[in-house]
């Protein structure tokens, strides 16, 4: 049981540390950005951050793999035995509560691909790509079953990136059209409920009969 609650200890911490170096990356690049002022963001001693990560750049790649992996495991939905209309608006849905809740993580992942992936390439190359044909094969064979129009998988999936991202990645441009301070729940509401409709009827799904997305 001792064992058991320092395990939690450690996770609580490292996502405590992960939440601060998500704000401080998102503000400062990597390259601007200091373990003092992540650890002070995590209110921690720069000695006990060391504990769990031994240099910036774990952090930092740490930061990216978190990212990526409650991003992709948003993908699950969409499998050949689920109903595309289903699978595609849980899809936009989830990733639009990750831009809500995570809108720093998304600004430090985009850095990073608009810096040329130096720390994410192999893994966007062999792991992301993987996954993404895996997907890809299922919407194929929902359009070849009939259940949805022809589009190309791939720019689907990036098309709902860009789509779902932007409202994280470019929130400041946002709220100045929408004339806010910040998007709100409301905002994001509206914006998902926009995006899911715009992204079914392009993918030949019928939006007027109710989907519940909530």
């Amino acid at each position: 049981m001792q064992q058991q609650g320092k395990g939690r200890i450690r996770l609580s911490n490292e996502a405590d540390i992960l939440h601060a170096a998500e704000y401080v990356f998102a503000r400062a690049g990597f390259a601007g950005a200091t373990v003092g002022e992540i650890a002070q963001r995590a209110q921690m001693p720069k000695s006990n951050l060391h504990y769990y990560f031994r240099t910036k750049k774990d952090i930092y790649r740490a930061v990216l793999a978190n990212t990526l992996s409650l991003w992709l495991a948003e993908t699950d939905s969409i499998r050949e035995d689920n109903d595309p209309k289903r699978a595609l608006s849980d899809y936009i849905r989830a990733k639009m509560k990750l831009s809500a809740s995570h809108p720093d993580a998304s600004r430090v992942f985009a850095n990073e691909i608009l810096h040329g992936a130096a720390e994410i390439g192999d893994y966007l190359r062999a792991d992301l790509r993987a996954l993404v044909d895996v997907k890809a094969r299922v919407i194929e064979r929902w359009i070849a079953d009939g259940r949805m129009a022809p589009v190309d998988p791939h720019h689907l999936f990036f098309t709902i990136w860009a789509a779902t991202q932007t409202y994280a990645d470019f929130e400041p441009q946002v709220c100045a059209v929408l004339g806010v301070k910040r998007l709100g729940a409301r905002q994001i509401e509206s914006a998902t409920a926009h995006l899911t409709k715009l992204l079914l009827r392009g993918c030949g799904l019928d939006t007027e009969s109710t989907v519940d997305i909530a």
